[in-house]
């Protein structure tokens, strides 16, 4: 299979918590060709049925690799000079459709179902992006997002 992205997009997933979320962001990944998955804390990791039953055989297709503080996870992508981008809702976020990357090496971070991405987590990324929402609930569900987002951030050679 060929490379269909011209930008490097790695996948962090902060404590999340549901295997089916874990999963369904699997087959997504594979959909766009991203790198690797880093599953940190809490999550899940392959083999696990549960997983399979959204993943799909993604979980073979995407490289993973699990880390226990997703702190340690962002500094070596840090150090790998990977711009980090945490999608949460805050204050400081970008619109999605605002967001311009400037670097080829793209960390996408995503967090717990209920308590988002950490503190400390947000306090080393580069930038925040959030979706925007108009229904009354403000929240979607974290593999929903991880799909949109990395359909936009996804590109197809010239």
């Amino acid at each position: 299979m060929s490379k269909k992205n011209n930008i490097e997009i790695v996948v962090v997933l902060d404590n999340v918590r549901s295997m089916n979320n874990i999963g369904s962001i699997f087959r997504s990944s594979d959909a766009f060709d991203i790198k690797k998955i880093f599953l940190c804390g809490i999550c899940a990791t392959p083999p696990n049925r549960e997983i399979h039953k959204t993943a799909l055989g993604s979980t073979e297709s995407v490289d993973w690799e699990y880390v226990s503080s997703t702190t340690d996870a962002v500094n070596k992508l840090i150090k790998e000079k990977f711009q980090i981008t945490v999608i949460e809702q805050g204050v400081k976020s970008k619109d999605l459709s605002e967001f311009e990357h400037q670097s080829k090496k793209i960390a996408l971070v995503f967090g717990n179902e209920v308590k988002g991405v950490s503190a400390q987590v947000i306090d080393l990324a580069n930038e925040c992006i959030q979706i925007k929402q108009f229904g009354l609930k403000s929240s979607m569900n974290v593999a929903v997002v991880a799909g949109i987002v990395l359909w936009k951030l996804s590109k197809s050679p010239d």
